[in-house]
């Protein structure tokens, strides 16, 4: 299950694609039937990668894609409008030994809500790849180490050009006369 560059927004429902990163904030996709792109701004928007989420545990803290592979396992969701003892039974299921303490029912609904979503795009059935970052930032990192070696080519030949130069031609003296030729 790929869920790089997949993020939640604070204060947005639903789901974003990250596509890019400009001055302003980050460029971001609706992964709903509108694909409405967003820019959320970098100094007051939090968002969080799925790939990155886990669910408090009482030993150990599970992986949101674990939970994700145990629900499409499970193969059916309850209702996110259902009492809290039955999204609390569901939950037992798919994800056991978490802390009933501090996953509280709205943590449930959305979890059961974001799997909902994401469930029948083609990135839930391909694997991760190994590189690490989002695809913005591998794509930001290629971009710059295109560079780095455009550059490192550039300055070599300017450094080449530079010893050439030096060595055809002596540098002329300057004038000391004004043009009036006083």
């Amino acid at each position: 299950m790929n869920l790089r560059g997949i993020v939640a927004v604070s204060g947005r429902p639903g789901l974003f694609k990250l596509v890019g990163q400009n001055k302003v904030g980050y460029i971001l996709e609706g992964l709903d039937a509108q694909k409405l792109k967003v820019v959320a701004n970098i100094t007051n928007t939090k968002l969080a990668s799925l790939e990155d989420i886990t669910v408090y545990g009482e030993d150990e803290e599970i992986k949101l894609v674990d939970v994700f592979t145990k629900i499409s396992v499970k193969g059916s969701t309850p209702d996110t409008k259902a009492d809290s003892a039955t999204l609390r039974a569901y939950f037992n299921e798919v994800a056991p030994g978490h802390d009933e303490d501090k996953v509280y029912a709205s943590d449930m609904k959305k979890i059961i809500g974001w799997y909902n979503i994401i469930k029948d795009l083609p990135l839930f059935t391909e694997e991760t790849p190994d590189t690490q970052g989002t695809p913005a930032e591998v794509k930001l990192s290629e971009e710059k180490a295109a560079a780095d070696k455009k550059q490192k080519a550039t300055g070599a030949k300017a450094s080449n050009s530079k010893v050439s130069t030096k060595t055809s031609a002596p540098a002329k003296k300057a004038s000391m006369t004004s043009k009036k030729g006083v």
